[in-house]
């Protein structure tokens, strides 16, 4: 099974369409899949930074540290 026969009703493409499409379909989709995954973890850093900063900032790293 292709990708490009999937989920695209009532769509005709040439067969240079479809190649191109189950060619790109996979990298296209990885990389949205990438850029989200690295948004989450962005906003799960800043959400711990902000955390750790309300809560203590510094001296609870001190404490830890010695």
């Amino acid at each position: 099974m292709k990708l490009s026969d999937v989920a695209l009703p009532n769509f005709e493409f040439s067969a240079s369409q479809r190649e191109t499409l189950d060619k790109y379909l996979p990298v296209v989709i990885a990389a949205l899949l990438v850029w989200l995954a690295a948004r989450g973890l962005r906003k799960v850093f800043w959400t711990g930074f902000g955390l750790f900063w309300a809560f203590g900032g510094m001296s609870t790293l001190r404490h830890l540290l010695h």
